[in-house]
């Protein structure tokens, strides 16, 4: 199989790959900078076990977040079912502002705008599909929308997998019946997020700026995007100060913060297992 998206590539580029070098693809795919006969660089990614749209819908986000002109994103040169060419991002060191630089970019991404909740297709967080078709009722409620499509679709996916059991079952009831006024207050505009936003998916380019990677793209409320920086270490305080002072929050964003991080946390349960399963429920408990 290799050898055969080998030759694709080399017929679609029109010249010979030259040599290859593995590099880290994070916990699902197999990664490699390539060089070719005629001296670029690209970055390929490779999966013959994942879906077989998983790919397309990562190029679609990249794509997506283009559009914004806020941050930069690697180019798709090439994608099919078991693959994904990127331009190939050069690792650089973080520039002296690197922090409010990327602060008030990502703030930037987030002033572009869509007129409906969701995206023109579902796609993936991490390796679990994430629903971004809004009904009709959801496209322009954002509290319905996040309710049925993240944290409802992810109990499902927890009892699907085993891990609803009655404490669970009883929090998310709960959580529906308060989940307007948890959300009371927030923002109704749609905005263009990364969606997947930690420290592992971003790099640092050969000018000593962010470059966003592996995006889960959606409209929705950008404090799910920032709650989501907060998890697994969280950004620098400068990061966040810039962020505010571009495009300031909402008041009550920290409350909300939990039950944006809790969609993550949800995943991550039915990703990786129970060791997620106390956060889940300490998540829930902060509004109960």
């Amino acid at each position: 199989m290799k050898n055969e998206i080998i030759k694709y590539i080399e017929i679609e580029l029109d010249c010979k790959i030259v040599s290859s070098k593995n590099v880290g693809g994070g916990c699902i795919n197999d990664a490699q900078t390539i060089i070719t006969s005629d001296d670029r660089k690209y970055f390929l990614k490779l999966n013959y076990h994942s879906a077989k749209d998983m790919f397309f819908k990562e190029a679609n986000g990249l794509k997506e977040l283009k559009k914004a002109a806020a941050i930069r994103v690697p180019e798709v040169i090439l994608v099919d079912s078991n693959f994904i060419l990127l331009e190939q991002i050069n690792s650089g060191r973080k520039s002296k502002t690197f922090d409010e630089d990327f602060g008030r970019s990502f703030a930037k991404m987030h002033q572009f705008t869509s007129e409906h909740f969701g995206f023109y297709e579902d796609n993936y967080i991490g390796s679990t599909p994430q629903k971004n078709i809004p009904e009709p009722d959801e496209k322009n409620n954002w509290i319905k929308f996040y309710f049925n499509k993240r944290i409802l679709f992810q109990y499902k996916l927890l009892e699907k997998n085993g891990y609803a059991d009655s404490s669970i079952k009883r929090r998310i009831s709960l959580l529906e019946d308060k989940i307007e006024t948890i959300l009371q207050g927030s923002e109704n505009i749609p905005s263009l997020l990364h969606g997947d936003l930690w420290s592992g998916n971003y790099l640092i380019d050969e000018n000593g700026n962010a470059c966003l990677i592996d995006p889960a793209v959606y409209y929705g409320n950008r404090e799910a995007d920032l709650a989501m920086t907060k998890l697994f270490g969280g950004f620098s305080s400068a990061f966040y100060k810039a962020y505010n002072d571009f495009f300031p929050l909402p008041d009550g964003y920290e409350y909300r913060e939990n039950i944006y991080k809790l969609y993550h946390v949800m995943n991550h349960l039915n990703l990786f297992g129970s060791g997620y399963y106390h956060q889940t429920i300490s998540l829930m408990d902060f509004y109960l």
